[in-house]
């Protein structure tokens, strides 16, 4: 059996107007990597190594591991499939910050799902994975959902069905689109950032928020991308979670008056992104961002387009 890697990128979760529904993966127009690595091998008994500059946020104990679990899991299901699986050594490269707005436990689990099944010769197709993945993705957040995974693992836009089959669709992408997205440093926790949402929404919300997904989706199909950026507002979440990051307003108010076509969330935050027309302006918003949002040392700001392509694996 060979030694492999599978790369998994960063995610927008929510897109701002698609909340629980729609996702993005991202990639760093520099070409740097922007998501958590697994690498797996042959071995005598199951281990997890777990290294990268974010690994010491992370439980000590691997057994705790999402890493670990996606494995005992992923063997269950072999087993239910009538096939075996022999143990491997993992390692987690982790890269991207825990409760970070990135998908960082989806970047994780998606990795790892995608370098066992690479390894036991693909016993699994991509629903059966991402169902997985969305699974072990409940047991971090509280609720199943496939907003990061998703992306995470086949790349672009993608829009969540809420089908067994297909469970996501691809949506058209505007390759002209950059993406100024920018970690603070602080960490939010989804369930933390869920439990600040009302247990309701209005009939009024409930309406924009329905239009604004169906005219989103048009405009895409129909490359009317003016339009479809008129219609990338949260009403659902970013009234309440913009409470829990600071710099927000004012991040938002800079964006808007270079130019941006929309501002948001990525997730339950505190990463945030613009969405601008050109390179020039992403690098403009991203210097502001990096400048005013930051706040400390684990923060960073990217300029990043939608990838065409999700997780990546290599044999070693």
């Amino acid at each position: 059996m060979k030694a492999l890697k599978a790369y998994a990128p960063a995610s927008i979760g929510n897109v701002s107007l698609g909340f629980d529904v729609l996702g993005a993966a991202l990639a760093p127009v520099d070409g740097s990597k922007l998501g958590d690595e697994v690498e797996i091998q042959a071995a005598d008994t199951f281990s997890l190594e777990v290294t990268g500059p974010f690994a010491h946020k992370l439980p000590g104990d691997v057994s705790s591991n999402i890493v670990t679990k996606c494995y005992h899991f992923f063997c269950e299901e072999m087993q239910k499939a009538g096939r075996a699986a022999s143990p491997v050594a993992l390692t987690l490269h982790k890269n991207l910050p825990i409760g970070s707005g990135l998908g960082s436990s989806a970047s994780s689990i998606v990795a790892a799902f995608t370098a066992l099944n690479a390894y036991f010769d693909n016993p699994f197709d991509k629903d059966t994975l991402l169902t997985m993945m969305g699974e072990l993705e409940g047991q971090i957040s509280g609720s199943v959902h496939y907003d990061n995974v998703a992306p995470c693992y086949l790349g672009g836009m993608t829009l969540m069905t809420g089908a067994h089959s297909p469970v996501t669709l691809s949506l058209p992408l505007n390759d002209d689109w950059y993406y100024a997205i920018c970690y603070s440093g602080i960490s939010v926790s989804t369930a933390a950032a869920r439990d600040i949402l009302p247990k309701q929404v209005d009939m009024a919300t409930a309406l924009t928020f329905g239009r604004q997904l169906g005219v989103f989706v048009h405009a895409l199909h129909a490359k009317d991308f003016a339009l479809a950026a008129s219609v990338m507002n949260d009403v659902i979440a970013e009234p309440y979670r913009k409470s829990l990051l600071p710099g927000f307003d004012e991040a938002r108010a800079f964006s808007e008056k270079v130019g941006a076509l929309a501002f948001g969330i990525s997730g339950s935050g505190p990463t945030v992104f613009a969405v601008c027309s050109s390179k020039a302006q992403a690098e403009e918003v991203s210097a502001y961002l990096s400048k005013h949002y930051v706040q400390n040392e684990d923060g960073f700001s990217h300029v990043c387009q939608i990838p065409k392509a999700g997780t990546q694996v290599a044999v070693q």
